[in-house]
């Protein structure tokens, strides 16, 4: 009767060790989920800021032109942008000139849209001398005509 006391003050019996074994796994397994979610949020965090870098791109890329003809326009990045795919949509409104811009981006691989950057652009009058992107202040070569002008 004096082993057996002795004995089992030394070690741990078998329900003890089953019951840590599973509070280790319960532990573990919160944990791993708890990481696959950050990394998912994290990557769909990735993909929102380059499509939102991406669309805002294309909005200053039509800034750059004359004129804002209606319809839709779709295209491809390139490069490492190239798993995105983006829509642009160019409305009349109302008011004679402006249009309602929209630009949505699209993951390739699972053809969803990931970010959607809407404004609203007025077009340069045709009979307008002062406002056309090739005659603004910011640009070089207008500078030196007006020199020249002076």
């Amino acid at each position: 009767m004096k082993n057996r006391a002795t004995t089992s003050l030394f070690g741990f019996s078998l329900m003890e060790v089953m019951v840590a074994m599973v509070i280790l796994a319960v532990a573990l397994t919160g944990l791993t989920r708890g990481i696959t979610a950050a990394l998912r949020t994290s990557k769909e965090a990735e993909w929102q800021a380059t499509a939102a870098w991406l669309a805002a791109g294309q909005i200053e890329l039509l800034r750059t032109k004359e004129s804002y003809p209606i319809g839709v326009t779709e295209g491809q990045g390139s490069g490492l942008l190239s798993i995105y795919r983006w829509k642009q949509t160019i409305a009349s409104t109302p008011i004679t000139g402006l249009r309602d811009v929209t630009v949505e981006v699209r993951h390739s691989a699972i053809n969803q849209p990931i970010y959607e950057l809407r404004t609203l652009l007025f077009e340069v009058p045709s009979d307008s001398l002062t406002n056309r992107p090739s005659e603004r202040i910011g640009n070089g070569r207008n500078r030196k005509n007006r020199k020249d002008r002076q």
